[in-house]
């Protein structure tokens, strides 16, 4: 008989952990309502108590997204709980999730409590966070790393107090696969009132085990696994989403156990959520990497000629992999524009379409073939858009055998047109130059790429960069069948997130990154 998992999503708050993701409130929702279309169970759309951002991210996921449980982060204070609870309420499905620490090692140094008062601090938030919601989960930070017949109590009492899930967090990535699955083991037996819980398991990627110690949880009894797709996560990540879901469908046979995800949205999950946080899929990542259907060895393609079956565990279109179509052309109205857009899953109002519209119609004049992943890229953008303090007027840019690359760029910085000319190791070099001469700004170029998002030579080119300054780091996209212009783009979306963290930093928005 197969068991269903519940997929619990973290994403937009483990996920963005990884230094660079930091997302809007804008990408956020874009992303959260993809997550809803794959399908996911719950979506911890972040920390409300952590920011102004994060609180109104966890409001609007709370109140635009429909179909899974929307859930906020809360450390075992009251004001977390009460705060969560502020973002939340009204929502249809709702869920607090409050942790603490049970690690002797995390008690000691980190929390100065001993474990009779972090067992009572428990409890009672355990208990605040229920007479405002029925879902609520408890999680034991640093539980593989905690003495066994402590968390035993503690999970123990949580559940009386009425958690109807708890969670058992591998917080530094410390289990391996038989260990963990002996700790979920026990739990189940030697705690008396687990069945009346759900047991989830939280997976960190240090050892590379995030996967597996997940798996083994689940063939000892874990209902829910949290996870994020791409295993994005501070440090090595979390549990990637798409392998546990594919090694679960694929393997069924063995664990006797499904998820309700619709893989065939995989793939364009992955896509979303690398651009959007510019956190590159390495070529060889299972599942979503670029080289997980591919087969070079002559044997293998020899074999896959006369029977899928021979190379391949799973179908590519399983995860959505298939060949890109031709969607629209330079001809195409506004109607088939918008109906096209909806096909693909997205909803948006009169004025976004309009402005997507404009966007495709420009790019529909520069290369013949429109693809879905060109729209995709139109319409994401469109919906990420923020009030951008810095936006690119035009430039212009010089360079060849024997030249000087130089660059002319015109930007608007609060509403203030302004032009300046410079120089560079190459034209975007040259422009990069020039952009932070005019901003003034003292970032460090972290990580500069560039990949196709189409084939052909009039594919737009989609450019990704991470810039750092005063220990904050950003992610920036840009995308154009103009390299030189999706670079630039790339780079004034990451300098305007800094200046939206400066803004925030001003006005005393802290950040607080956890379990």
């Amino acid at each position: 008989m197969t068991r269903m998992i519940r997929i619990f999503d973290t994403t937009l708050r483990d996920g963005e952990q990884s230094p660079g993701a930091s997302m809007n409130v804008e990408e956020k929702i874009m992303v959260a309502k993809q997550l809803a279309r794959l399908g996911v169970d719950i979506i911890e759309a972040g920390f409300a108590y952590s920011s102004p951002g994060d609180f109104e991210a966890v409001h609007r996921i709370a109140q635009e997204v429909e179909g899974p449980t929307i859930c906020s982060l809360a450390r075992a204070r009251p004001e977390d709980i009460e705060r969560a609870w502020e973002a939340l309420k009204g929502a249809p499905k709702v869920r607090i999730h409050t942790f603490l620490s049970a690690s002797d090692i995390h008690l000691k140094h980190q929390f100065r409590m001993t474990r009779e008062e972090a067992k009572k601090r428990a409890v009672a938030m355990v208990q605040l966070a229920r007479s405002y919601v029925e879902d609520v989960e408890f999680s034991p930070m640093d539980a593989s790393r905690s003495d066994p017949s402590y968390l035993y109590e503690v999970i123990e009492a949580v559940i009386a107090a009425g958690a109807g899930t708890i969670n058992i967090p591998d917080t530094v990535g410390y289990a391996v696969p038989q260990e963990f699955g002996r700790l979920i083991r026990g739990i189940r037996e030697a705690v008396p009132n687990s069945s009346r819980a759900v047991i989830s398991v939280h997976c960190h990627n240090d050892l590379g085990l995030a996967v597996a110690n997940s798996l083994a949880a689940i063939v000892e009894g874990a209902g829910q696994v949290e996870c994020t797709v791409n295993g994005i996560g501070e440090r090595a990540g979390n549990t990637s989403l798409e392998e546990v879901v594919m090694g679960l469908r694929t393997r069924r046979d063995w664990y006797q156990a499904d998820t309700q995800i619709r893989t065939e949205e995989i793939s364009k999950t992955s896509r979303l959520v690398s651009k959007t946080t510019s956190m590159v899929v390495q070529p060889n990542k299972a599942i979503v990497g670029a080289n997980a259907f591919a087969h070079t060895s002559g044997i293998h393609q020899d074999g896959l000629l006369k029977d899928k079956t021979t190379y391949e565990i799973m179908r590519p279109e399983s995860v959505g992999l298939v060949e890109s179509k031709m969607v629209m052309g330079k001809l195409s109205g506004r109607h088939a524009f918008r109906q096209r857009i909806e096909e693909l899953g997205y909803k948006l109002t009169d004025e976004e379409v309009n402005h997507a519209f404009e966007r495709f119609k420009k790019l529909a004049d520069q290369k013949k073939e429109i693809y879905e992943e060109d729209l995709e890229v139109i319409v994401s953008e469109e919906l990420a858009k923020m009030a951008d303090r810095i936006t690119l007027k035009s430039f212009r840019v010089e360079s060849g055998t024997n030249q000087v690359p130089t660059a002319t760029v015109e930007l608007e910085i609060d509403g203030k047109a302004i032009i300046r000319t410079g120089t560079g190791d190459g034209p975007v070099d040259a422009v990069y130059r020039t952009i932070a001469a005019i901003t003034s700004t003292k970032s460090t170029l972290l990580m500069y790429v560039v990949k196709a998002i189409t084939g052909g030579t009039d594919a737009q080119g989609e450019v990704s960069v991470r810039v750092q300054e005063d220990g904050r780091t950003v992610s920036g996209h840009g995308a154009d069948t103009d390299i030189i212009t999706a670079s630039a783009r790339a780079y004034l979306s990451a300098l305007n997130k800094l200046a939206c963290l400066t803004a925030k930093q001003v006005q005393g928005e802290e950040k607080v990154n956890l379990i």
